[in-house]
């Protein structure tokens, strides 16, 4: 079984047909059917039969297509991580939520990386929906944000730290000046973030809860540029209550008050356990239960060590 065999075999999986693989790889079909024949005979599975439908893969196949992609992954890994090695360095890839990447990533991957000169940490941003994917295909080696359910039982996951979302408007709107109930917040423009695109966390669960409807959502490249927008009285918008604390307190916002608009997020590092993840990963998810590592993520935000618990899990709001 050679990695041009399952190369061919994932594609018609993922394609559904063998002339789309062909086009794909950019090899004649000829090719794909001889390297998917070749592994029909060494595997004693037909792998899977044309219908008028499409492709049926039998119990094999399917098995085998789950595990080609690993493979596959795990060889690109291998060679990045090889090379890498011969010029003394190891990389970590790191897939965060939007929020996360772009409120407590920065502060927290510098200083991960300040640790050893020898590490390189590749950032990437992603709905958390797909991150058991990534992680067990072993496209990235460590996944952080809000945790999605019913996670696959290879994925260790810890809970390192809790949040306040609050609802924020410029000074002179008028939804600041009273409590306004749900019917009333339904009706404003919402100006928001990337993250309201995700089917996970807590801004799509709030918009789900108030119900917002989709014409009344102006979503941005930045959850900084919403709030950009929110400080000229544009509309309300949602932020993690450290990331605005400064603007709060300069009288540049103002929080709108409604009992509707109390919400709080967790944010996890999840990882392949022990026997399957890389040694870089097993030290970011110690490292990120660490004071300093939670400071990190607050730096610049005017929160100092002493307004939260010097524990592993963190609770900013107590």
């Amino acid at each position: 079984m050679t990695p041009t065999q399952l190369r061919a075999f994932a594609a018609v999986v993922r394609l559904g047909s063998v002339k789309r693989a062909a086009a794909d790889l950019e090899v004649s079909e000829a090719a794909v059917s001889l390297h998917v024949g070749q592994l029909r005979k060494e595997l004693g599975d037909k792998l899977f039969v044309r219908t008028s439908s499409g492709l049926a893969f039998t119990p094999g196949g399917l098995r085998l297509a789950s595990r080609a992609v690993e493979m596959l992954s795990l060889q690109d890994r291998t060679i990045v991580e090889v090379r890498q090695a011969g010029g003394g360095r190891r990389l970590l890839r790191v897939a965060t939520s939007a929020l996360f990447a772009e409120h407590a990533a920065p502060g927290l991957i510098e200083l991960f990386a300040d640790r050893a000169n020898d590490l390189d940490v590749e950032l990437s941003t992603h709905s958390p929906d797909r991150f058991e994917s990534l992680l067990l295909t072993r496209t990235v080696d460590v996944a952080i944000g809000p945790l999605p359910a019913n996670v696959d039982a290879s994925i260790a996951t810890t809970h390192f730290l809790n949040y306040h979302m609050v609802a924020v408007a410029g000074p002179d709107h008028p939804v600041t000046k009273l409590q306004p109930n749900v019917s009333a917040l339904r009706e404003q423009t919402w100006l928001l973030g990337p993250s309201a695109a995700d089917n996970i966390g807590v801004v799509p669960s709030m918009l789900r809860r108030i119900n917002v409807p989709e014409e009344h959502q102006r979503i941005f490249q930045s959850h900084a540029a919403a709030l950009e927008e929110a400080k000229r009285g544009k509309g309300l918008a949602l932020a993690v209550s450290f990331a605005v604390s400064q603007d709060l307190a300069n009288g540049d916002l103002k929080r709108v008050s409604s009992p509707s608009l109390q919400a709080q997020g967790a944010w996890s590092i999840l990882s392949l356990n022990d026997l399957q993840a890389p040694p870089t990963a097993a030290e970011l998810t110690r490292f990120v239960t660490t004071p300093r590592a939670t400071q990190a993520m607050l730096r610049g935000t005017g929160v100092t060590l002493g307004r939260f618990r010097p524990s592993i899990h963190v609770t900013l709001w107590s």
